[in-house]
């Protein structure tokens, strides 16, 4: 891009979303080559380890190219939209169709001035960043003919003779990586040899694996099919990791094996705090909000913390010091098509009732839609994870990173229970509280786990306790 261009043709970056994560996987584009873009509008929607978050333009004018496919998932700082701000004005311009995304230098060239893009809370990082090296593949050097030749299949013409690396765009290689293909394996027909997606969807072969040996002989020059789904034919399906699912994991083994896991249970009969929601689900102090068991259970824990506030901590491992947390977000589990999220409820311990019902309900449908933030998955110091709309008794529950308590609860069912001398039918739950032992010793945490269940048993301790 020309002097003269360069100031008409703005390059919009994947932004430094912060918190040490350095790429996002563009999931869709809602704009086209040719679309007339405004300040502000949301031009695509992207997933990072955290969330899938929507990104603003942050300038007015035409959209000359999109540098990525969805699926693709591009490092932070990279290029990933080209616009053209000043439509209509004669100036030397880049070729309009340029469907390949750029090589490196390319995406790197122009820096938008003025206004930068930002994600809501973070700001922008000022060192741009490199794409890492693709795990398996062989060095490459950076001049010479295998230079020449990387430009050439970039810029979707035929390599130098010199080089025999596999001839494929930066899309159709991220998805070969996906599917744990080889490239070398595919015979290419694209033009001039290039592979394309068909190739790989139609004729590749799964990366071989050393701990697995192959059910049946399979002759080199008829590789075995591999789809990013679950196929007919075949005894396995490899589903790459990444996004939230992939963070989840990493998140879940680190507290796992850092912090020393106890986790206790108590049964309970909440007869009483089932009748008492049925009850306010027909107060009119409640209307418009959803009133369900969990959200006595949340007061519950809300109440218990008050009695108890030692067992709402965190532990700093850099100071060796216990960090008492004067304030409650509480963080409810959610599954989501992308994964376990666990968003949480800002200073839950000030809500009114009616206020804790209305951020419960926003805070489940915000997740279901795949719209939560990761601002609002952040800070959190207690959690509940509901099991129970599974169906599943309970479970031993593990501490999200950085919290001090996590409590299950199990399905709600009718069962035989002594009540008042007698057995009867009641409305009996199993609750499970895990905590971190370097913080919460085991009188403690049976004191809070005792009171949960008190409260539920008789729930007009909310008035009493609260």
């Amino acid at each position: 891009m020309t002097a003269d261009t360069s100031a008409r043709y703005r390059e919009f970056k994947m932004p430094d979303v912060g918190e040490g994560l350095t790429e996002a996987e563009i999931l869709k584009w809602y704009v086209q080559p040719g679309d007339t873009v405004v300040d502000g509008q949301v031009v695509c929607e992207v997933e990072t380890a955290k969330a899938a978050v929507e990104l603003p333009i942050p300038y007015d004018g035409v959209v000359h190219a999109l540098r990525f496919d969805e699926g693709t998932t591009v490092d932070v700082g990279a290029s990933i939209i080209t616009v053209d701000v000043a439509p209509g004005t004669p100036s030397e311009a880049p070729a309009a169709a340029a469907p390949a995304p750029p090589t490196e230098p390319e995406a790197e060239a122009a820096e938008p001035k003025g206004r930068q893009p930002v994600l809501v809370g973070y700001g922008v990082s000022e060192a741009s960043t490199k794409r890492r090296p693709r795990r398996g593949a062989a060095a490459v050097p950076e001049q010479g003919a295998a230079t020449a030749a990387i430009q050439a299949e970039m810029n979707g013409v035929p390599a130098p003779a010199a080089l025999s690396r596999p001839l494929a765009k930066p899309p159709v290689r991220k998805l070969a990586k996906d599917l744990g293909v080889d490239l070398a394996t595919i015979t290419p027909t694209g033009p001039d040899g290039i592979i394309t997606r068909e190739d790989v969807h139609a004729a590749t072969a799964p990366a071989p694996s050393p701990q697995a040996a192959p059910v049946a002989p399979v002759a080199e020059s008829a590789p075995a099919p591999v789809a990013a789904t679950p196929a007919v034919a075949g005894r396995e399906t490899r589903i790459p990791v990444k996004g939230v699912r992939k963070a989840t994991a990493a998140a879940m083994v680190g507290s796992a094996f850092t912090a020393p896991h106890v986790t206790e249970f108590v049964t309970v009969d909440v007869t009483r705090t089932m009748r008492l929601v049925e009850e306010l689900k027909s107060d009119k102090d409640m209307a418009g909000v959803r009133v369900n068991p969990l959200l006595l259970v949340a007061k519950a824990l809300l109440v218990a913390i008050k009695r108890h506030p030692d067992v709402n901590a965190a532990w700093d491992e850099a100071a060796q010091e216990i960090v008492l947390k004067h304030y409650v977000n509480l963080g409810i589990a959610a599954a989501t098509p992308r994964g376990l999220l666990v968003p949480n409820i800002k200073d839950a311990h000030d809500k009114t009732l009616p206020q804790l019902a209305e951020s419960l309900g926003e805070l489940v449908s915000t997740a279901r839609e795949g719209k939560t933030t990761p601002a609002a998955m952040q800070g959190g110091t207690v959690t509940i994870t509901n099991v129970g709309v599974f169906g599943v008794d309970t479970g031993t529950p593990i501490l999200n990173p950085g919290e001090s308590a996590i409590l299950a609860v199990g399905a709600i069912k009718l069962q035989p229970w002594v009540h008042k001398g007698k057995v009867k039918p009641r409305q009996v739950t199993t609750l499970a509280l895990s905590f971190d032992h370097r913080l919460v010793d085991g009188e403690l945490g049976s004191k809070v786990l005792a009171d949960i269940a008190a409260i539920l048993e008789q729930p007009k301790r909310l008035i009493t306790w609260g």
